[in-house]
C-alpha cells in the first residue's frame, strides 16, 4: 500500500509541474536568427599588414547572412607546418561554416571546419573540428570593418564587397 501511496504521490507531482515547466520553457522558432545589420554582407581583407615581414598570415573572407557565416580563408606560409603533400608551396585554403552573434564590442563566432562546398570536413589536409573565434570590432561603417582576433591580436581590415538582406530560412 505504501509503494501505490508513492507511485501516486510521485504521479501527482509530475502532473502539477509540468503545466509549470511548459511556463517557464519555451521553444525557439524553427527558423534562422536575423543577425546583425551592419554585418550582412560579403567582405573581403584585400591585404595582410607587413605581410613580407611574417613567417605566416592568413588573408579572410566573411560572407555573413542572418545569423550565419561562411569563412574562406588563405594561408601564406613560409614554413610548413604539414606533410610535404599538403604544404603546397606554402599557400593553401581552408574554409568554415557556422553561426556568429555580436555582444558590445566583440563578434563571436562557432563554426566548423568545411570542404570548399561547405560539407563538414572530418579528414585532409590542415585543420578539421571547430572554428571558434571571438574578435573585438575595433570599427564598422557602412563599407569597412575592422577586427582585432582576440587569439592572436592580429587586424583583420575588411572592405564590404556586397551588401546582403537577411531573408531568414527555417532550419
Amino acid at each position: 500500500m505504501k509503494k501505490l501511496h508513492l507511485a501516486f504521490r510521485n504521479c501527482y507531482i509530475i502532473l502539477f509541474t509540468l503545466p509549470l515547466l511548459h511556463l517557464a520553457c519555451s521553444l525557439r522558432p524553427n527558423i534562422q536568427g536575423k543577425g546583425e545589420d551592419f554585418m550582412q554582407g560579403v567582405w573581403n581583407e584585400d591585404s595582410v599588414a607587413y605581410s613580407s615581414k611574417l613567417s605566416n598570415y592568413t588573408q579572410h573572407h566573411f560572407k555573413f547572412t542572418c545569423d550565419s557565416v561562411y569563412i574562406d580563408m588563405v594561408t601564406h606560409s613560409k614554413v610548413n607546418f604539414y606533410e610535404a603533400s599538403c604544404y603546397n608551396n606554402g599557400i593553401w585554403k581552408e574554409y568554415a561554416k557556422g553561426v556568429y552573434a555580436v555582444k558590445g564590442d566583440t563578434l563571436f563566432i562557432g563554426a566548423t571546419f568545411t570542404h570548399a562546398n561547405y560539407k563538414q570536413k572530418i579528414s585532409g589536409c590542415y585543420r578539421i573540428g571547430r572554428y571558434d573565434k571571438n574578435f573585438l570590432i575595433h570599427k564598422k561603417s557602412a563599407d569597412t570593418l575592422i577586427l582585432e582576433s582576440l587569439s592572436d591580436q592580429r587586424e583583420i581590415k575588411l572592405t564590404l564587397k556586397e551588401k546582403i538582406i537577411c531573408v531568414p530560412k527555417e532550419l
